[in-house]
């Protein structure tokens, strides 16, 4: 069986013989750049591993698994720009370190080009695998408009939270591990049994994001701390405050989401002493084991031999002790 480590050393390997013209440089400079940086290279090793699960050939699985990390770095090159974000992975983003409008057409590029390498997949897998990347890609344009509405709205609920999480995060985990397992000749009962593992994980992976960017060392987690708390982002820690805060708490909170001038420093202490007199990290860590254990639990479903389940129990015991 092949580990984690195994499926992102050989992903690593395909990206860096990944072939891009060399003009219009300010068109693919920024793709060959945002795909150079460090990168955990989860999601396209999940297509690897699902793909494992089933047979012990994985070659197959190597186009789509390279397809879905360019559209995911696609998703995050615009990302940056909607959000404002100034670095990623510790180093600028692509629209600090060149312009907007070229991070825009630079993140068209590469999802032109996740298609591309999408279609190079063996053809008997294609048309099972290209429903699944279709759905997943317009469900994460769905769930980062839903982000955006709630940037504008102080009533977000826990049940609407996990659904933009779902959609905006979720669903590429669950699919990488599906479109893998197809490949690796899994049913439809079998593949969508590592879907449901994938989407519960993924939930609990974005929570466990939102309780890092408040909490985490900044030169671990790869990103400048507290930014989710500087511009107002809904996290599953503020939009359970927002529920939970009463009184003068309430008002403060209130206050700081209010302000528009304000010290950085400042509102992330003053946000966090609120999280903690909520008991919020603790509330979110609880909320993060209960998808875990639903991942686990749909992972058991399975009809599988055990030590076919090995690498990607590893995995999920790995996903939930990350520090970054």
């Amino acid at each position: 069986m092949y580990s984690l480590q195994d499926c992102q050393t050989i992903i690593n390997k395909k990206l860096e013989e990944l072939q891009l013209p060399v003009a219009p440089g300010n068109l693919y400079e920024p793709i060959r750049y945002i795909l150079e940086l460090e990168a955990k290279r989860i999601r396209p090793a999940l297509v690897l591993m699902g793909c494992n699960v089933y047979s012990e050939d994985i070659q197959p699985a190597v186009f789509p698994a390279l397809a879905i990390e360019v559209f995911h770095n696609f998703t995050l090159m615009h990302d940056d720009i909607m959000d404002q974000s100034a670095m990623r992975r510790n180093s600028p983003t692509v629209h600090a370190k060149w312009n907007p409008n070229i991070a825009i057409l630079s993140g068209d590029a590469m999802l032109i080009k996740a298609y591309e390498l999408l279609s190079a997949t063996p053809a008997k897998y294609l048309r099972g695998i290209l429903p699944v990347f279709n759905q997943t890609a317009l469900q994460v344009c769905e769930g980062q408009q839903y982000d955006m509405d709630f940037e504008h709205s102080y009533s977000v609920s826990i049940e609407e939270y996990i659904r933009m999480v779902e959609f905006k995060t979720a669903v590429l985990v669950a699919a990488s591990l599906k479109i893998g397992a197809l490949v690796g000749g899994a049913g439809e009962t079998e593949s969508a049994c590592l879907y449901a593992f994938g989407r519960n994980l993924g939930i609990a992976f974005q929570l466990q994001d939102d309780l890092l960017d408040v909490y985490s060392d900044p030169s671990v987690f790869g990103k400048v701390s507290g930014n989710d708390i500087v511009s107002n982002k809904k996290t599953i820690l503020l939009v359970e405050a927002l529920d939970r805060a009463r009184g003068n708490k309430r008002r403060e909170l209130y206050h700081w989401l209010g302000m528009s001038e304000f010290n950085r420093e400042e509102k992330i202490a003053a946000i966090r002493s609120i999280y903690q007199d909520l008991e919020l990290e603790k509330s979110a860590n609880a909320r993060i084991s209960c998808y875990h254990d639903l991942a686990l639990a749909n992972l058991n479903t399975l009809t599988i031999a055990p030590d076919r389940k090995r690498e990607l129990l590893a995995f999920s015991s790995y996903l939930m002790n990350r520090k970054k």
